[in-house]
């Protein structure tokens, strides 16, 4: 049965989420390598203790189906500066198997909602070039295309473009 005819729950992650976090994001790094520029695979312990460290102030939410992670969503810091303290950087990862079935965008509305209410006036990332997905889902949420940074890193000796996405939180623009 696909997705969108059963009930996600998008909840805030709890450290027993933090191995299937790990799976989902480790399949990105090691199998993939669409996403990341990391190349070391995250441990439980690793995990854990991020989800232990965010806080309110950098949410981390999962996407469960018949209590099963299927996604994860988080904002981290962008700049450490005060005048960038309104500004968060998300990504968003879903499991292989329950891609193309609105995960990600249920994760992404659910992400901005948390993010306006912890007072961000904007939300970044930045995308390989390359994954349509990632870039389809954010033009879908209303994030714009900015620009590109032109080999911004090397990912196994090869230079990868990253196109950078934005979107505004009008409520928090005062």
């Amino acid at each position: 049965m696909e997705v969108q005819k059963m009930k996600i729950q998008v909840r805030p992650a709890i450290e027993k989420d933090a191995q299937e976090i790990m799976e989902i994001y480790n399949y990105s790094l090691v199998v993939e390598k669409n996403a990341t520029f990391e190349t070391i695979p995250k441990t439980l312990e690793d995990r854990m203790e991020w989800i232990q460290s965010q806080g309110e102030r950098f949410p981390i939410l999962v996407a469960e189906l018949n209590h099963q992670i299927i996604g994860w969503a988080s904002v981290s810091s962008y700049r450490s500066r005060e005048c960038y303290q309104g500004i968060g950087e998300f990504s968003v990862y879903v499991h292989k198997d329950f891609r193309k079935q609105n995960v990600g965008y249920t994760l992404l509305l659910q992400l901005l909602n948390v993010s306006k209410e912890a007072g961000y006036w904007k939300l970044l990332s930045r995308i390989f070039t390359f994954n349509k997905g990632s870039r389809k889902l954010c033009e879908r949420c209303g994030f714009r295309e900015v620009g590109i940074y032109e080999k911004h890193a090397k990912l196994e000796d090869q230079w990868i473009d990253c196109v950078i996405v934005e979107k505004m939180i009008p409520e928090n623009l005062n």
